[in-house]
């Protein structure tokens, strides 16, 4: 089983960053289901805009941290380079 570190866009632009091992069901999630996150219960719906594998769920987080601690711009530019 692989993880995944993913980033989400909605409509009005707004992003999210998450892992998971199953980036189909995540998405569902995201999109209505109440095992989505709190934050993305708002403003549906979600699109995978970035997705990147990982090995372990260590280096998922660790990612994701990382991704975290980026600014909007560096985001948006990450997204960029990777479409």
């Amino acid at each position: 089983m692989g993880w995944y570190t993913y980033i989400i866009q909605n409509d009005l632009g707004r992003l999210y960053t998450g892992i998971t091992t199953d980036p189909p069901r995540r998405l569902i999630e995201h999109n209505g289901s109440p095992r989505g996150a709190k934050a993305t219960r708002a403003g549906r719906p979600w699109r995978f805009v970035y997705l990147q594998t990982a090995v372990t769920r260590t280096v998922a987080a660790q990612r994701e941290y990382a991704i975290k601690t980026l600014t909007r711009a560096e985001k948006l530019a990450l997204i960029q380079a990777h479409s």
